[in-house]
């Protein structure tokens, strides 16, 4: 009898513990499931509405376009948007704004649109199929602004040079490297990290040669692109347009005295690239998200779009 009662005893405590185990096993995967589910409207939330964010975009620089002209920064496209409630944006009459779910109310939006055509284009670096000696002069001068060794750039512009010949001999060969699309890619090339690091404010990829605009261009990008001209002369350029932009690349050659250095061929007023940089906050986790526009006319398009989560509460480090 006493042997009976203590194995009825054990085989009730063995029962108990098996079903708090398949509890508990049952309470992690329906936990998990929420979080599952709970990230999944996240992403989907955010992606929404970050692509609203850049239609956006693209029709502040389409309306821009329709006045015509030059483009500087004094410009509505150049304008950042500060982070606000997105509650702020949805709002369509009174009383509606600050109302709404908590989704609405928790989710902060900010954003910016940048003209590449301010910086320095590493396309232009090719022309022809071979290495175009202005462009080269002036990413040297840009190197040298920035302490970078001058190896460096011959061995970037070679491998450039193969990237960027479509030849078949080439391509079979394997002598050509994947063509990179950003600069963060330009480390296929040869470029150390640290460097593309220091070159990145003032460069950029674009997919076909662009001139150089001097009414967005920081005065880096004009010392190093203009051959013989010096630092305090591109501060002058950068101060004169802040109170007037240039009209034409005349106006800004005039100012350095006509040496005829700034030629239409290699300088502008006008762009045509744009990056628009979008900003959400949304249930703890800030997603980023950068897209390449092209404007043609009244046609404004995507070329490519790189979305991530850059901070969450629930991670010390960033997710990339």
């Amino acid at each position: 009898m006493r042997a009976q009662r203590g194995a009825a005893l054990l085989m009730a405590m063995l029962t108990v513990a098996l079903v708090a185990s398949f509890a508990a096993a049952a309470l992690w995967q329906q936990w998990r499931g929420i979080e599952v589910e709970a990230a999944e409207r996240s992403r989907v939330q955010s992606g929404w509405i970050l692509t609203g964010a850049l239609d956006w975009s693209r029709l502040i620089l389409r309306e821009d376009a329709r006045t015509g002209g030059e483009d500087h920064l004094a410009e509505p496209w150049a304008v950042p948007l500060e982070e606000a409630r997105l509650s702020t944006f949805l709002a369509a009459e009174q009383g509606v704004a600050g109302s709404g779910d908590g989704d609405a109310r928790d989710a902060f939006l900010s954003g910016r649109i940048a003209d590449m055509q301010s910086r320095l284009n590493v396309a232009n670096l090719i022309e022809a199929g071979r290495i175009s000696a202005p462009d080269l002069r002036a990413f040297t001068q840009l190197f040298a602004q920035l302490g970078l060794p001058p190896q460096q750039l011959s061995a970037f512009a070679e491998n450039l040079r193969f990237a960027s010949d479509i030849s078949a001999d080439n391509r079979s060969g394997g002598m050509a490297a994947l063509m990179p699309q950003q600069v963060e890619q330009l480390v296929w090339l040869g470029l150390p990290p640290e460097s593309i690091a220091r070159i990145a404010p003032f460069v950029t990829l674009l997919p076909q040669r662009t001139p150089l605009n001097l009414n967005t261009a920081q005065a880096e990008a004009i010392q190093a692109s203009v051959p013989g001209l010096n630092m305090s002369d591109a501060q002058r350029l950068v101060a004169v347009r802040q109170s007037a932009p240039f009209r034409s690349v005349a106006d800004a050659d005039r100012l350095l005295g006509g040496i005829g250095a700034l030629t239409e061929s290699r300088f502008s007023v006008a762009s045509r690239f744009f990056e628009v940089r979008g900003r959400l906050r949304l249930d703890g986790n800030i997603v980023e998200e950068r897209s390449l526009v092209q404007r043609d006319g009244l046609e404004v398009r995507t070329l490519w779009r790189r979305r991530g989560i850059v901070l969450s509460e629930h991670a010390q480090a960033p997710v990339r």
